[in-house]
C-alpha cells in the first residue's frame, strides 16, 4: 500500500472526457473521493470534461463502466472512466466476494474496450481506513484517482503523437517530400 499520492500530473491533452461513477453507498466516503476527484481535475486539466454518474453501491459500479464506455449518454466514448466506492468488511466474507468481483470485471473491462478504468472502489476493514483513504489529504484516493485518469490521458496521447509522427515519417521516406 502507497503511503503517499502520487506526483501531481498536469494534463498535456487539449480537451479529453473523463467519466466517474461513484457508489451512493457509503456516501459519506464516496462524497469525499468524488469531490477531492473533481477539485484535482479542476486543478490540473481544466479542459477535460468530466460527467458524473451516481449508482446505489459497489456492486452496481461495473455495470454502470461498462454502459459509459459502450453506449455513452452523450455519444462520444469516454478516454477514461473512474470507478468509486466504499466497501467496509463484516464479519462475513460478503465484501471480500463483492470486491473481487467488481476488480475483475473493471480489469476486464479496461482491457477489452482500451478505455483505462481507474480502479478505486476501496475495500477496507473499518471507518478508520476509509476516512484516511477518501476524506485525509495524505493518502486520498479520490486525488490519486484523478492524477492515474490524467497520465493515462498523457500516455495515450502521447501515443497518437508518435503515431501520427511515424506515418509522417513513413510517408518522407516513400515520396522523399510532404507533398
Amino acid at each position: 500500500m502507497s503511503t503517499e499520492l502520487p506526483q501531481k500530473v498536469q494534463s498535456r491533452v487539449a480537451g479529453g472526457r473523463i467519466t466517474i461513477v461513484a457508489a451512493r453507498y457509503n456516501e459519506k466516503y464516496t462524497d469525499a473521493l468524488l469531490q477531492n476527484c473533481l477539485d484535482e481535475l479542476a486543478e490540473s486539466a481544466a479542459g477535460v470534461e468530466v460527467e458524473v454518474v451516481r449508482v446505489p453501491g459497489a456492486f452496481e459500479v461495473p455495470m454502470m463502466v461498462k454502459r459509459a464506455i459502450e453506449k455513452p449518454v452523450s455519444g462520444e466514448t469516454p478516454d477514461a472512466v473512474i470507478a468509486f466506492g466504499v466497501i467496509l468488511r463484516g464479519s462475513t466474507a460478503h465484501a471480500d466476494l463483492i470486491g473481487t468481483a467488481i476488480t475483475n470485471q473493471l480489469m476486464d473491462m479496461s482491457c477489452n474496450s482500451l478505455v483505462p478504468v481507474i480502479h478505486e472502489v476501496l475495500l477496507l476493514n473499518n471507518e478508520e481506513q476509509a476516512f484516511a483513504r477518501c476524506v485525509a489529504s495524505s493518502l486520498n484516493r479520490g486525488r490519486e484517482a484523478a492524477r492515474a485518469a490524467l497520465e493515462m490521458l498523457n500516455v495515450l496521447y502521447a501515443q497518437k503523437q508518435e503515431i501520427r509522427f511515424q506515418a509522417r515519417r513513413n510517408s518522407v521516406s516513400r515520396t522523399g517530400s510532404l507533398i
